[in-house]
C-alpha cells in the first residue's frame, strides 16, 4: 500500500474501533500484542475511543499522535473502578503488511492516567 493509503487504513481503524471496540477491529490486527492491550484497556474503560491529533507515515510505517479518552468503570490492575474520566495522550506506530497491522511500539503518558485516576 502507499503511504496515503496507510494513513487512510489507520483513520478507518480508528473510526471502526470507536464504533464497534476490539471485535469490530479484530480482522485488522495479526499483531497478539497489540489484541491483549486494547482487552485489558478495554476491561478497565469499556467503551473507550481513540482521536488521532496528528499522523505521519513513510513506507510501511504509520506514526499517530493519539488520545484515548474514556470512564474508569473496571478494575486496572489492582485498582478497583473509580468512575473517572481519563483523557491520555499516547504515541504509537503501527507496521502494516497484507492489509493489516503486524507490529506495533506505543508510548503512553501512563503516569497522568495514574494522576487521574487518583485525584480528588
Amino acid at each position: 500500500m502507499s503511504i496515503q493509503e496507510n494513513k487512510l487504513f489507520i483513520r478507518r481503524y480508528f473510526d471502526m474501533f470507536n464504533q464497534g471496540g476490539a471485535e469490530a477491529v479484530a480482522q485488522l490486527i495479526t499483531d497478539q500484542h497489540l489484541k491483549d492491550h486494547i482487552a485489558f484497556f478495554e476491561g478497565a474503560f469499556p467503551g473507550y475511543q481513540l482521536s488521532a491529533r496528528e499522523m505521519v507515515a513513510e513506507g510501511d510505517k504509520v506514526v499517530v499522535d493519539a488520545l484515548m479518552t474514556g470512564t474508569h468503570e473496571g478494575p486496572l490492575m489492582e485498582m478497583s473502578p473509580t468512575g473517572k474520566a481519563i483523557k491520555v495522550p499516547f504515541i504509537i506506530i503501527y507496521r502494516l503488511a497484507g492489509g493489516k497491522i503486524v507490529d506495533h511500539t506505543m508510548v503512553a503518558d501512563q503516569a497522568g492516567l495514574m494522576q487521574q485516576l487518583s485525584a480528588t
